[in-house]
């Protein structure tokens, strides 16, 4: 029958293109279940101090930190290492300017950097290197897109890394060896080999295409070698076998 040939021939070839992914599904399933996310994201690493209320004081005039910058939609009223800055987004980028008197303090120095580098982080370790960086370091720095940024390399157990902008002092990326350990099999899972991130790329779509193509085959070919009636008469006997051991019980 020429059906059924055309369809074991498919059973195998899905089979045989399909299994070793198969195995690195459930492979890199595993290693990511085993990990707790925050672990991951360096959370265990992340300080949780509540920032204090912004005192009601005079703060130099917000119209005259928007005139220094051109293209501003917002100004921020916050706290940077304890001092009340204004945070200002314009077309030209972002930058921090003292709200006492307005005066412009970005890019932050190098001293203020490790203040955050150390704020940022709680745990056995220190500041082993901090290197302004103004090529992008690559794939656990993906996303974030700005440079030039600030790497502080801790010296912990997990080799914790933070990238720290240089006009805000914020922190845009934490990162641990558990970090790139599980971002490896997260490649493998979703199959992007590049950037890591797209889970609907080719490469996943034809591989999951082809397992649902795999087991719909394998349950035609089930029917093919079974007919209806033995199935059904194999039901039957196990549905009566087990309604005789529940009389026996």
């Amino acid at each position: 029958m020429i059906l059924k040939a055309v369809i074991r021939r498919i059973h195998l070839w899905a089979g045989v293109l399909l299994g070793i992914q198969m195995i690195l599904w459930m492979l890199s399933g595993v290693v990511m279940t085993w990990y707790h996310i925050g672990d991951v994201r360096g959370s265990q690493n992340a300080p949780t101090v509540a920032l204090p209320e912004l005192e009601a004081t005079a703060y130099a005039s917000p119209g005259g930190v928007i005139a220094q910058m051109d293209g501003v939609y917002s100004v921020e009223l916050r706290y940077f290492l304890g001092r009340p800055v204004y945070e200002v987004s314009s077309a030209e980028g972002v930058a921090l300017f003292r709200a006492e008197d307005g005066a412009l303090i970005s890019p932050i120095s190098e001293d203020d950097v490790r203040k955050v580098a150390n704020a940022g982080f709680v745990g056995d370790g220190a500041i082993a290197s901090l290197d302004l960086l103004t090529v992008d370091p690559g794939i656990e720095y993906r996303g974030a897109g700005v440079l030039p940024v600030w790497r502080a390399q801790f010296n912990d157990r997990l080799n914790t890394r933070l990238y720290i902008s240089p006009n805000t002092g914020a922190i845009l990326r934490r990162r641990n060896d558990i970090w790139r350990f599980y971002d490896f099999f997260w490649m493998l899972h979703i199959m992007d080999y590049g950037e890591r991130s797209d889970f609907n790329n080719p490469l996943v779509k034809v591989a999951s295409a082809g397992g649902l193509m795999f087991a719909l085959s394998g349950f035609i070919m089930l029917f093919f070698r079974h007919s209806w009636s033995t199935l059904k008469n194999d039901l039957s006997a196990l549905t009566g076998q087990r309604k005789e051991n529940a009389r026996e019980i």
